[in-house]
C-alpha cells in the first residue's frame, strides 16, 4: 500500500519551472530515493510535501487522503540546511522540538534520552549547541527528526559532514526505522548510499521525472551487456575467436589467470559469448557487470539533456 503519493505536481517560481507534471508513489515501510542534479526540483517537491509551499497544480496524498497542514505532525523532516539554536542547551532544545510535534514533556524526555544514549551524546545534554562539532549537531538534528515516530520521514542529504563511522551508524538506524515501520523519502548525491538503502528511486532532471522504479530494475535497465571474464589461455586465440561481434574493452595477463572485460554486440547473448571463448580457453569465472547507481545517474541525466 502507498503511504505517500504525488500526482501531476507542477510548480513555477517567477519564470523558472521547478516541477513539471511530477508524480511519485512511495510504498509503506520502504526507502524511496529522490534523486537528481542540483536545481532539478527535488527540494521544491520536498517543501511541497512539508506544506512549506503549495503546488500550482497537482495533488499530494498521505495514506490515500489529500494532505493538509495537520499532516505535518506525521512527518519528520531533516533538511539539508541544518538549523539549531546555537545558544540553547541541547536537551532543552530537543524537548522543545519534540513538543512541537505533539509529544508530552515526559515522553519527549524519555525517548530523547534513549536516542542520546544510542548516539553516545548523553554527556552533552546540558551543553549549548555551539559547543558541539558539526557532526554532533547533525546527530542531534537527526534525533529530533525521528523522536516522535512519524509515519513519513524525509532525509535531505543526511550523511553530509559525517565521517565514515558515523555515516554507517546513521545508515544502520535508517534501516532500523524502516524495519520498525517507518516510510522514508531519502534525497542524496551519494549513489553508494542509494544502492545500500533504497528500495525504489525516482530521478528528476530539469523539473521532469526521467526515471522511476525499483532500484535493481533501474540498474538492470542500463546494463550494457558487458562481462568480466577470468580465464586461462592465449589472449591472441581468444581475441581471434571473438572477432568483430564483441568489443574487448580491456584485458590483463598474468601467470595464474588472465582477465578480460568484453561487451557483446550485434544481438549476441551470454551463451554466444561463452561458446566463442570456451573452445580456445579455460573459463574460470564469468560475471555480468551491472552499472552502479552512479553510472545510471550520469547516463540518464546525459541522455535527458540531449532531448
Amino acid at each position: 500500500m502507498e503511504l505517500f503519493e504525488a500526482r501531476n505536481v507542477n510548480k513555477v517560481f517567477a519564470s523558472t519551472q521547478a516541477l513539471t507534471d511530477v508524480s511519485i508513489s512511495v510504498k509503506e515501510q520502504s526507502i524511496f530515493g529522490l534523486l537528481g542534479p542540483n536545481g532539478a526540483g527535488k527540494t521544491t517537491l520536498i517543501r511541497i510535501i512539508n506544506q512549506i509551499t503549495a503546488p500550482d497544480s497537482g495533488e499530494i496524498f498521505l495514506k490515500g487522503k489529500r494532505m493538509n497542514r495537520a499532516d505535518i505532525s506525521h512527518i519528520g523532516y531533516l533538511p539539508e540546511e541544518r538549523g539549531l539554536y546555537k545558544k540553547m542547551k541541547i536537551g532543552e532544545q530537543a524537548i522543545y522540538l519534540a513538543q512541537l510535534k505533539g509529544m508530552s514533556h515526559r515522553d519527549a524526555t524519555k525517548n530523547l534520552k534513549l536516542w542520546f544514549e544510542k548516539f553516545d551524546i548523553m554527556p552533552w545534554w546540558n551543553k549549548k549547541v555551539e559547543e558541539l562539532s558539526k557532526g554532533m549537531q547533525q546527530k542531534v538534528q537527526f534525533i529530533t527528526t525521528v523522536v516522535h515516530q512519524p509515519k513519513l520521514l524525509i532525509f535531505d542529504e543526511p550523511f553530509s559532514g559525517f565521517d565514515p563511522i558515523n555515516a554507517n551508524l546513521l545508515k544502520k538506524e535508517i534501516l532500523n526505522l524502516k524495519k520498525e515501520g517507518a516510510t522514508i523519502i531519502f534525497s542524496t548525491h551519494n549513489m553508494g548510499s542509494v544502492e545500500e538503502l533504497c528500495d525504489h528511486i525516482a530521478l528528476i532532471n530539469k523539473s521532469k521525472k526521467i526515471e522511476d522504479g525499483p532500484t535493481d530494475e533501474i540498474r538492470m535497465k542500463y546494463k550494457s551487456n558487458t562481462f568480466d571474464i577470468k580465464y586461462r589461455g592465449d589472449f591472441n586465440k581468444v581475441d581471434l575467436a571473438l572477432g568483430t561481434d564483441y568489443n574487448i574493452i580491456s584485458h590483463n595477463e598474468s601467470e595464474k589467470e588472465n582477465t578480460l572485460k568484453v561487451q557483446y554486440l550485434n544481438g549476441n547473448s551470454n551463451n554466444n559469448l561463452l561458446s566463442a571463448i570456451m573452445p580456445v580457453a579455460e573459463v574460470l569465472s564469468f560475471e555480468e557487470l551491472i552499472p552502479s547507481m552512479n553510472d545510471v545517474f550520469i547516463k540518464a541525466v546525459e541522455e535527458s539533456n540531449k532531448n
